[in-house]
C-alpha cells in the first residue's frame, strides 16, 4: 500500500478510518465517560484529574449530565464523537446511554467511535446494538503477541462495525507491534492506528523508570516512537496502518476544533485569532462602576462590552480598549484565551500598568 503523508509528520496507508477523517477536520467531540480502568497500562497519558476518577468530560468541559454533553457537541458543530476513558466498556450502561443519546439528538450520520482496552466481545455487541460505528480496541502490551487466544477474530466476522486496533508506538516493542498488525490483517480487522507515545503528568514516572526519554526540548513525545511507527507504516502489511503524531493532535485536530467552537461562542466584542483563540479587552475593578464610566465618558456601545461574572471583570472590544485604556483609572489588558469551556488563558498584555 502507498504511504500517504499527513500534517505534522503523520502518515497512513490504505483508507483513513472515518473517525480519524472527522478528527482531522476538528469535527469530533471527545467524550470521556469515566476515568476508571482496570487495565493499568504503564503508558496511560490520562491527566491526574481524570485518571481513576468517575468523572464525565465533553472536550474540556467537566459535564454535569446529558444536556451539558449535547450542548458541547453543538458548540463545535460536531459531526461525530470519540468516546474514551478510562475504559468506556467498564461503565457499559453509561456508555450505551450516551451512544443512544447522541444518535437520537444528532441522527444516524453522527459518527461515533470508541476506545477500549476490554476484550469482552459481549460488551462489543452491546455497543454495536446501541449504535456504535467504529470500535478501536487497545489490548494491553503483553497481549500484542497473544491475540490468537482471544475471541476478536470471530467477533470481527459477525459484526458490521468497523473494528481496528489503536495502540501507542512503544519504541522498544517494534517486533510485538508488527505481530499485532499481522494478527489484525489475518483476523480481518479494518485498520491499525499507531499513536506517538507521550510523556504526561499521569505517566511521567513510569515511563522514566523504563528508560524512555523525551525526543527534544520542545516536545513531550518519547524518543524513538515516531521512527518506530513510521517504519511500521512503510512496511507492507496488507491492512491500512495509520500513524498519528503527538504534534498532529495539537497543531491540527485541537486547533481546528477550537476554531469551530470560536465561531459559535465569540461575542461581538471578541476577535478570533488565526489560531482560533479569542482576543478580549479586559478591565479589572468594580464592574458596575466601570460599565457606567465606559457608557458615560467614552460612549462605548453596550454590544461591545459586558460584565463577565465568572471571571469578575469587564470585557471590552480590544480595538476600543486599546484607545481608551490610558484614560481609565483601572488596570486594563489584552487577554488571549481559548474558546473552550475551561477558557484557558494563553497570554495577557497590560494596557495600563499598575
Amino acid at each position: 500500500m502507498r504511504v500517504e503523508d499527513m500534517e505534522a509528520g503523520s502518515a497512513y496507508t490504505g483508507r483513513l478510518p472515518r473517525g480519524c477523517v472527522l478528527c482531522r477536520k476538528g469535527a469530533k467531540m471527545v467524550l470521556l465517560v469515566s476515568g476508571r480502568c482496570s487495565t493499568g497500562c504503564f503508558y496511560c497519558p490520562l491527566s491526574l484529574e481524570k485518571k481513576g476518577k468517575d468523572v464525565l468530560y465533553a472536550n474540556e468541559l467537566k459535564a454535569s449530565g446529558d444536556e451539558a454533553v449535547l450542548k458541547e457537541a453543538e458548540m463545535i458543530g460536531a459531526e461525530g464523537t470519540g468516546i474514551t476513558g478510562g475504559d468506556p466498556a467498564a461503565c457499559l450502561d453509561r456508555t450505551v446511554h450516551y451512544i443512544r443519546l447522541l444518535k437520537e439528538r444528532f441522527g444516524k450520520r453522527h459518527h461515533i467511535h470508541l476506545y477500549t482496552s476490554s476484550l469482552d466481545t459481549k460488551a462489543f455487541t452491546a455497543l454495536e446494538e446501541a449504535g456504535l460505528d467504529e470500535l478501536r480496541i487497545h489490548p494491553a502490551a503483553e497481549m500484542w503477541t497473544r491475540m490468537e487466544g482471544t475471541d476478536i477474530a470471530s467477533f470481527v466476522k459477525r459484526t458490521k462495525m468497523k473494528v481496528g486496533f489503536e495502540v501507542p508506538a512503544l519504541p522498544d516493542k517494534e517486533a510485538e507491534l508488527a505481530a499485532l498488525i499481522a494478527y489484525a490483517r489475518d483476523a480481518g480487522l479494518d485498520f491499525v492506528n499507531l499513536n506517538e507515545l507521550e510523556f504526561s503528568e499521569g505517566n511521567w514516572d513510569r515511563l522514566s523508570e523504563k528508560g524512555y526519554e523525551v525526543k527534544d526540548d520542545i516536545s513531550s513525545a518519547v524518543r524513538g516512537s515516531d521512527e518506530t511507527a513510521l517504519r511500521l507504516v512503510a512496511s507492507s502489511h496488507g491492512i491500512p496502518v495509520h500513524y498519528c503524531s503527538s504534534s498532529f493532535k495539537d497543531a491540527v485536530q485541537l486547533r481546528k476544533r477550537i476554531k469551530r467552537r470560536a465561531q459559535r461562542v465569540a461575542l461581538p466584542s471578541d476577535v478570533i485569532t488565526a489560531e482560533g483563540t479569542l482576543l478580549k479587552g479586559v478591565v479589572e475593578g468594580p464592574s458596575e462602576e466601570i460599565m457606567a464610566l465606559l457608557r458615560s465618558e467614552h460612549d462605548v456601545p453596550d454590544e461591545l462590552m459586558r460584565i463577565d461574572k465568572e471571571k469578575k471583570r469587564v470585557e471590552v472590544a480590544p480595538w476600543v480598549l486599546e484607545e481608551i485604556a490610558p484614560l481609565l483609572p483601572y488596570d486594563s489588558f489584552l487577554v488571549e484565551e481559548y474558546p473552550t469551556a475551561d477558557r484557558l488563558e494563553v497570554e495577557r498584555e497590560p494596557l495600563r500598568p499598575r
